[in-house]
């Protein structure tokens, strides 16, 4: 059963740009998070790819595309270091952008903190794959999370082209 047929359960992948989680100086934080997010929104994930900053992003979201997943969401590399390059691996891979989405979860998270406006991700469609840049903290994936739950059960029918538009 394809993950895109009605009544299939829905699979996702989960990114984490994070070089030093990636070396092992520290455990990655927002995957279990978005993992656990994922699930209650009854979504079957592929295992968390964990990856240094850069071209490996780029690596691993390629490979995940091609599993043709309902949703990839990375967390990290979103800010302003020289290594943050999530969104520059993320865009060229996206055919049509949702930038409505982005708009939502800055704006949410600059309620909290202004450092929210410095995220740089992006949200758009690959093909009828949803994927989204978080930031990688936390609390910011959480305040994304919280932007997506409205949304993202429409957003995926959408581009399945199952829902009735």
């Amino acid at each position: 059963m394809s993950a895109c047929e009605p009544n299939a359960p829905r699979k996702a992948g989960v990114v984490i740009a994070s070089t030093r989680a990636a070396a092992g100086v520290y455990a990655d934080e927002t995957g279990p998070i978005i993992l656990d997010w994922l699930s209650e929104h009854g979504f079957d994930t592929f295992p968390t790819m964990v990856v240094p900053d850069g071209e490996p992003v780029g690596a691993a979201l390629r490979a995940l595309l091609t599993q043709e997943p309902a949703v990839v969401i990375t967390s990290g590399g979103t800010g302003l270091s020289l290594d943050d390059r999530t969104p520059e691996m993320t865009l060229p891979l996206l055919e049509r952008e949702i930038p409505g989405i982005m708009e939502g979860i800055r704006r949410a998270g600059a309620a909290k903190t202004p450092m929210a406006m410095l995220s740089r991700g992006h949200a758009g469609a690959a093909g009828k794959t949803f994927v989204i840049n978080l930031p990688g903290s936390p609390k910011g994936v959480m305040d994304g999370l919280a932007v997506l739950d409205p949304v993202i059960g429409h957003l995926c029918e959408q581009l399945e082209g199952s829902h009735g538009h």
